[in-house]
């Protein structure tokens, strides 16, 4: 049987790192990317700073308390797509099929490949070569024969490491990771798996699936999978957008209703862009509120036809809006998106390996 060779490739504190090359004096200080306003997170941290706790999404206010010498920069995301269009043609020497998982991670299947080179980990070595030699930036890689231990892999030596997952050796690999290692556990999913009995993938590989659809639904069988070195998701090239939004958080708690429809205004406007930048047609309206306790609620409306225009967005968000109770407890986010697309291959595109991201001062999530 041959397998398949994927390789993952991780841009290293990739912001951080940027800003280091473009201002040398920066290197060796605990140095984070991101808005430091009120409410504003880290985005990427150098491993400097990481050495103090700090990592990305974590509070500002968090951040300066661990480390009161820490530097923040601005991020500067023009600089950072360029970056990364330029590591993406470093991967088109060696093949079409890339699937970027972000500005600064992708996967690659060089299966086949158009250099003609048999040695998947040759190839890896060469593309962190060529990104050094180009960019002045370090990468990790990860090599195997399937995107999930091609990720872990990549984060397994980092920084500017190289690690390869045998097919003969990948049950003997997986049995050492913890469950947080795996793609899709989260805190919530790692808890209940503790509260299992089950802390690495060695445990996970004794449970039945009948015990792990049960417990996580269809997710328990992406585990059952993962726990048997498992996983046939291709490396997609093209994809289906099936939603388009927009959120932003305040500054300032919102507490009057005529706030709120404010708000929804100019996020309807901001929708309305994305929707026609993207060409997305979808039929269903989702108001999303996050409270200042951080509880989040969603509430949704479905039409019969397309939800294009502004005055029908602000109409029916105020809808949804009218069964929100924030009497008690402020709103500290808003977001609307479109989503249930018309029909299939709506929006359906090329992916790039650079990403538009909104500003730090209207949105934590991204």
């Amino acid at each position: 049987m041959k397998h398949r060779r994927i390789l993952h490739i991780d841009l290293d504190a990739f912001y951080a790192s940027v800003e280091e090359l473009d201002n040398p004096s920066l290197k060796g200080k605990p140095v984070v990317v991101g808005h430091d306003g009120p409410r504003g997170v880290v985005s990427t941290a150098n491993y400097v700073a990481r050495q103090y706790g700090i990592h990305s999404a974590l509070p500002f206010a968090v951040a300066h308390r661990l480390c009161p010498s820490l530097v923040v920069v601005e991020p500067h995301f023009d600089r950072y797509k360029e970056m990364s269009r330029q590591v993406r043609e470093i991967f088109l020497e060696y093949t079409d099929i890339i699937e970027p998982l972000s500005l600064d991670e992708a996967y690659l299947d060089v299966t086949e490949n158009k250099c003609g080179m048999t040695m998947a980990v040759d190839i890896a070595r060469e593309i962190k070569q060529k990104i050094r030699e180009t960019t002045g930036l370090t990468a990790s890689a990860g090599v195997s024969y399937c995107k999930f231990l091609a990720k872990v892999a990549s984060d397994f030596r980092k920084p500017d490491g190289l690690c390869t997952v045998h097919p003969e050796r990948a049950i003997e690999f997986i049995d050492k990771l913890k469950v947080e290692q795996l793609w899709g556990v989260g805190e919530k999913t790692a808890q209940r798996l503790h509260n299992m009995g089950v802390f690495n993938g060695k445990q996970l590989r004794d449970l039945t699936l009948l015990q792990l659809t049960t417990q996580f639904g269809k997710m328990g069988k992406v585990l059952y999978g993962f726990a048997r070195g498992i996983d046939d998701r291709p490396v997609v090239t093209e994809w289906v957008r099936k939603s388009v939004g927009c959120e932003r958080t305040y500054l300032k708690d919102l507490t009057e209703h005529d706030e709120m429809v404010a708000e929804l205004d100019l996020l309807a406007d901001e929708l309305v862009s994305r929707l026609t930048r993207n060409s997305f047609k979808g039929r269903t309206l989702v108001l999303k509120v996050k409270f200042s306790d951080f509880v989040q609620i969603t509430h949704s409306i479905t039409d019969d036809v397309p939800i294009e225009q502004k005055e029908k967005i602000v109409t029916m968000a105020r809808h949804l809006l009218d069964d929100v109770d924030f009497q008690q407890r402020p709103v500290r986010l808003l977001g609307v998106t479109v989503t249930n697309p018309m029909e299939e291959g709506v929006g359906k595109r090329p992916i790039q390996l650079y990403i538009q991201w909104p500003s730090f001062s209207q949105s934590e999530n991204d």
